[in-house]
Order: structure tokens, then sequence, then C-alpha cells
């Protein structure tokens, strides 16, 4: 995704200072200019770097738009769709300990799917790490990932509790029958 595909349709070009309902900012304004074929990734850092929040979007010499903070915030969404299919498991280790393809194999031992990997780096040279993995229960992945010697710090599914409640009734349900 590249900015030419999340302009903000709140945000219209005008090269008079005429007023509409919409919000209106010059072709002369300064704003931070971006290539239109800039990826989305580029853009979180560049749009924070920006005072006003705004980047202008060319297509070589022409303006053909602005992404604000709203419509990128939208773009970014539209990547990470969340399924309930999916769970979410952050862990954290160490920056010499980090690899991807470690991280995936893990994932992969239980027989899930790794569909999205977010960094962000701590202050105590660790590295916190968020999976999305294509598993409704993150529990066999979580107890891969701790085999591998990742820190799991947390386990989030959608179907999760609705298993645990599960497991109860059935449970429940097994003395209720051995009456």
């Amino acid at each position: 995704m590249t900015a030419k595909d999340i302009l903000s349709p709140t945000l219209s070009i005008s090269a008079t200072s005429q007023q509409d309902t919409s919000r209106h900012f010059s072709t002369s304004a300064s704003f931070c200019t971006v290539d239109a074929d800039t990826h989305i990734i580029e853009l979180i850092s560049r749009i924070n770097d920006t005072p006003a929040g705004i980047l202008a979007v060319a297509d070589g010499q022409t303006t053909i738009g602005y992404i604000d903070r709203a419509s990128l915030l939208d773009g970014l969404a539209s990547m990470v769709v969340m399924r309930d299919d999916s769970s979410v498991i952050t862990i954290r280790c160490h920056h010499r300990d980090y690899s991807a393809s470690h991280i995936a194999r893990a994932v992969e031992d239980a027989d899930a799917h790794l569909v999205d990997l977010f960094t962000s780096p701590t202050q105590d040279d660790y590295i916190v790490v968020t999976l999305r993995v294509r598993h409704t229960d993150p529990s066999a992945v979580a107890a891969s990932l701790m085999r591998h010697g990742y820190e799991v710090t947390s386990t989030h599914s959608r179907n999760c509790v609705d298993a645990e409640i599960a497991a109860e009734r059935l449970a429940q349900l097994a003395v209720f029958l051995n009456v």
C-alpha cells in the first residue's frame, strides 16, 4: 500500500482561498511532500516528523492530494484485519536472539501460520514482538515459542474465552452424567 492509496477524503487541493464544507489547503502551503509511490511504512515516521501531521502527495511535479493521520491509520487498519481464526501473541527477547525465521519456525512447529509480525525495541536492549498467527487457540503456539526459548508475555484470541467456558461446561456435563 502506497501514499496514493490512502489520500485523505477530507483534505482537498485548492489553488484559491475559496471556503466550503471540506478542509482546504492552498497548493502553495508548505507541507512535507512525499512521492505517490512511497510505502505506507515509510509514511508513518514521515507524518510524525511534520508539525501539522499532514503530508502532501506528489506524482511528479503535481500534488495529487494529502494524507493526514486519520487516513494513514485507516490505511494501516485495512492491512491488519483481525480474523476469527487468528490469535495474537506477544513475546520478548534480547535483540541478539531475535530472528524472524526462527520465530516463524516455532509458530509453524505448532501447526499454525504466521500472519503478521511487528517489532518494537525496548530501552533495555530487548525487543517486543507481536505476532498474529492463524490458530484459534494460542496456547499451542505459546508453548512452542517457550520451547524455542522465547518469553511469552501475553496471548489473546477471540475464541480463547469461549474455549475455556466450553471446557468448563463439558466438565460439568461429565460430572452430571456420572451421577
